[in-house]
């Protein structure tokens, strides 16, 4: 797989579906075979990116390919990656809705099915930290724990995971969605009515073993 491509074009469907704005957010990609992460570079337009502007570094961090400057949440993805061996792909967004219940402080709860079958958990709020910093990068790990596949970011954003790319951006879309149905709600003064734990489970067992075609 050409995972510098699979970067780029994530990059430009992340700008495209309204995810971030200007170079703000990061995208990666973990190759699970050789364990390098393919990163988007740091502060630079996602519409012009080429492939020798996608750097690779190890687990760790450390470079190993490229000439830009990896994104500043390099410390934050690879995190991820050395905690979740379930998770081949990070991408850290700044969406309307989700950044509302960040900058408020609040959970988004798994309350419409998609976020159900999708969320792994409910998606929970990381403590502020710098942006960059090894504090915000521990605190993100630490909120998506074992199963969960997003976290919000305090007054910052979100960052979706999964299995691969098409995985992760089915949870950042899922998430937004349910961010704004949860705001709704909200709005209209209401209370949002929990599907039960049996339910959640028998979904996630559905959409990871019997969804789909074979």
């Amino acid at each position: 797989m050409n995972y510098k491509k699979l970067i780029i074009e994530s990059g430009v469907k992340m700008i495209d579906g309204g995810y971030t704005v200007e170079t703000w957010g990061n995208i990666s990609c973990r190759d699970p075979e050789t364990q390098r992460v393919y990163i988007t570079p740091s502060g630079m337009d996602y519409s012009t990116l080429v492939e020798d502007d996608v750097v690779v570094v190890d687990l760790n961090g450390n470079c190993l390919e490229g000439c830009r400057k990896p994104s500043i949440e390099t410390g934050l993805h690879c995190g991820i990656y050395r905690a979740r061996k379930d998770v081949n792909a990070v991408i850290h967004t700044h969406p309307i809705y989700s950044t509302v219940f960040s900058c408020m402080g609040e959970d988004i709860p798994m309350l419409i099915d998609e976020a159900a079958q999708c969320f792994g958990d409910t998606c929970r709020v990381a403590e502020y930290a710098l942006p960059g910093s090894e504090e915000l990068a521990n605190n993100c790990v630490k909120m998506l724990g074992e199963k969960a596949n997003s976290c919000l970011l305090k007054s910052h954003g979100a960052v979706c995971v999964g299995g691969d790319m098409k995985c992760a951006f089915r949870t950042v879309k899922v998430l937004e969605v349910t961010a704004q149905i949860y705001q709704l709600i909200r709005s209209c003064h209401g209370c949002y009515q929990p599907i039960s734990d049996e339910n959640i489970e028998k979904m996630q067992y559905f959409v990871a073993n019997l969804y789909g075609q074979v």
